[in-house]
């Protein structure tokens, strides 16, 4: 029975109802139902985000720090309260995940350590190409940086700093926990988790096209070199800090500097060895066991190849 894979143990589950247990995860609407319940729900929790930063009637700039402050109290409220559509979703579509909301949505103590230092490995690995060039331009050596880095003065002036605390602090908390805790478990059931995992990074994009025109509106950038800053990748809450503080890789300024040709080896390496080790630092085993797949494994819709 395990040699006929997920698609196998489907068929199974579809011509032999009486063989699922008594705690079955789907007992409500039918699957095409429970589809939509997700994607509304998911484009709901998206609108409800992008929108709470516009109840806030201003003419300033969204950099200003009125603006930030007044965005901080309306995306904390949101995304405080966006557990509850998860809830919701659960009691409409009557699927059972066997396991704590929370835990679902990834608020767990097993594997924390691995899961927050290797995909920031990982992150930090793509982007070498861009991390080398900003140490060959850095006006200060490896040991003058640590010691700016570690000074508790340094971080005092973070803290302070609207823009710093948007981009490192309360934008990656806030959207990591809408756009992936969130829409992650609700889309999984419906899509299966490979697909699931590639469709939450279309909502947040999409929920990003108003910072288009806000820039355009304040004549801050052109077009083009809007859209090759507006996206950011989609990962745990350090690595969405990470690449909000290293923004789009300046490859054009590579090719210009005076090294380039071992700035272009460092990011070619970077995207080699980043490919290379894509698969062995995302491998499940290393953050214990994973409550999405026991929610798809009770749906009859496990993905023995993700899971596994």
């Amino acid at each position: 029975m395990a040699a006929l894979g997920g698609d196998g143990l489907r068929l199974l589950s579809v011509s032999r109802p009486e063989r699922q247990p008594e705690s079955a995860a789907l007992s409500g609407p039918g699957p095409g139902l429970c589809c939509w319940v997700s994607v509304f729900s998911c484009f709901s929790l998206a609108c409800s985000y992008v929108g709470s930063l516009y109840v806030w009637k201003s003419e300033l700039p969204r950099d200003h720090p009125v603006v930030i402050k007044r965005r901080f109290t309306s995306v904390l409220v949101v995304s405080s309260l966006s557990p509850l559509c998860v809830l919701l979703w659960r009691e409409l579509t009557g699927i059972q995940p066997g396991t704590s909301l929370l835990t679902l949505m990834g608020f767990r103590l097993e594997g924390i350590f691995p899961a927050a230092l290797l995909p920031l490995l990982l992150t930090m690995i793509l982007f070498l190409g861009p991390l080398m060039q900003l140490s060959m331009d850095c006006p200060c050596d490896l040991t003058d940086g640590l010691k700016v880095v570690l000074a508790p003065r340094s971080w005092a002036r973070c803290l302070t700093d609207m823009r710093w605390l948007r981009n490192q602090v309360i934008a990656p908390l806030t959207e990591e926990l809408v756009f992936r805790a969130c829409m992650l478990p609700m889309l999984a059931p419906c899509t299966g988790l490979g697909p699931a995992v590639f469709t939450c990074p279309l909502f947040f994009g999409v929920a990003h096209f108003h910072h288009i025109i806000e820039q355009l509106r304040f004549r801050q950038s052109s077009v083009g070199s809007i859209f090759l800053s507006a996206g950011h990748l989609i990962g745990p809450v350090l690595c969405h800090s990470f690449c909000n503080y290293m923004g789009f890789p300046a490859v054009c300024a590579a090719l210009e500097h005076p090294q380039k040709w071992l700035l272009l080896a460092g990011y070619a390496l970077g995207v080699g060895l980043f490919l290379l080790l894509l698969q062995p630092l995302t491998d499940p085993k290393l953050y214990g066991s994973l409550p999405l797949c026991v929610l798809l494994e009770r749906t009859g819709a496990s993905e023995t190849l993700l899971c596994s």
